[in-house]
């Protein structure tokens, strides 16, 4: 709880104020008399000539350095924006962050799914932590403490260069060592595209032999973050393209704490996971904690996106998480998932799945079958 009462702190925020306002807004006003010990900074991408050309430019291929800077500090902003012709360019420029000169990136994911745009389109939504505002601005309020250096770096794996890259990184910069079991902030990107389900003998999601299956053990469930070490899972981001008629949100969430063989936190229903009700109904939504900003038609071709923070009480483990839902019914449909998971841990953090490469990550219907699919 220490370790969750200093980033919230670091937020101006109470677990209770989250919980009881999930905009955060009245938690932050109360926090505004108090004295501060650190100095707050900013690394961005102005024009160091003084002139008007406030933007960077990412070459094909080329990787650049948004933040290499000294600790003890916190990130508590992230902006950018980007001016870019070529197609899909949120999911071809990837973007990883470095704590304290590690070998191996704790966030590695196409930038757009880091920002829950996760099929390659900008749309507007406002959450707690991540926030997409008019126009194609994109802005992170998760906090990232560091305690020697902390390193973000974009990589352009498109064709086309980037003509234009603006960005403004907040940070704390503190004059003594942060808590010694400060956590870091990690974000894990992954995708099945299809997923592969177990069957396309089937025409409605609850009709048999589809509604008779079990499925207790998460077994080819769609994993969200397998994570090792101790620290809390704090939500994550999900863009569907559907490869078959139907809803595609049936399969419960599952998460195995410390080693489970069975699930101790098993929900009713992707939409209940992400708390809304009933196919989400006629209409998207966007709120502090849970949202689907994007609700597709229930067919093929129909695009969805969602999140689910756990700010309020994030899911903590001493060894291991693996967290995970199912795609349809005991996993009976073969739609496409691409998501990121957030959550804080010590390091070291386990090993990432290798990032597909970026014209895998595009998303794009496959022959699976099934009801209103191509391939019958």
């Amino acid at each position: 709880m220490r370790r969750l009462g200093f980033l919230l702190a670091i937020l101006g925020l109470s677990a209770g104020a989250l919980a009881q306002d999930p905009g955060g807004l009245s938690g932050l006003l109360p926090k505004l008399p108090e004295p501060h010990e650190y100095v707050l900074k900013r690394v961005s991408s102005y024009d160091r000539s003084g002139a008007n050309a406030d933007f960077r430019r990412i070459a094909p291929g080329a990787t650049f350095t948004l933040f290499d800077e000294p600790g003890p500090g916190v990130i508590t902003h992230i902006w950018i924006t980007i001016n870019n012709s070529e197609a899909f360019h949120l999911k071809k420029l990837v973007l990883r962050m470095y704590w304290d000169n590690e070998a191996t990136p704790s966030v590695e994911t196409p930038i757009g799914d880091f920002f829950g745009l996760g099929l390659g389109d900008y749309f507007m939504y406002q959450s707690f932590p991540l926030a997409v505002g008019s126009t194609k601005a994109l802005n992170c309020f998760f906090p990232m403490p560091f305690q020697k250096k902390a390193k973000l770096e974009v990589s352009n794996e498109g064709k086309l260069g980037v003509d234009n890259f603006y960005f403004n990184i907040d940070y704390r910069a503190y004059p003594k060592p942060l808590p010694a079991d400060t956590l870091y902030f990690h974000a894990q990107y992954r995708q099945a595209a299809p997923n592969k389900g177990w069957t396309n003998k089937w025409q409605v999601n609850y009709e048999p032999p589809v509604g008779n299956k079990t499925n207790l053990t998460g077994q080819d469930n769609y994993v969200w973050l397998e994570a090792t070490g101790r620290g809390h899972y704090v939500g994550v981001t999900m863009s569907v393209l559907q490869n078959q008629d139907g809803w595609w949100g049936e399969g419960d969430d599952m998460f195995f704490i410390d080693g489970e063989k069975l699930p101790s936190i098993v929900g009713t229903g992707s939409e209940d996971y992400f708390l809304g009700a009933w196919n989400f109904g006629e209409q998207s939504f966007a709120y502090g904690l849970f949202g689907a900003p994007v609700k597709g038609e229930e067919r093929a071709g129909g695009r969805s996106s969602v999140y689910r923070f756990h700010l309020d009480s994030p899911i903590a483990f001493t060894k291991s998480l693996r967290a995970t839902i199912e795609h349809g019914h005991a996993n009976h449909r073969s739609d496409n998932y691409f998501s990121v998971a957030y959550w804080y841990q010590s390091e070291p953090h386990g090993a990432f799945p290798a990032l597909p490469p970026a014209e895998e990550r595009l998303p794009r219907l496959f022959p699976v079958g099934g009801p209103g699919n191509a391939e019958k």
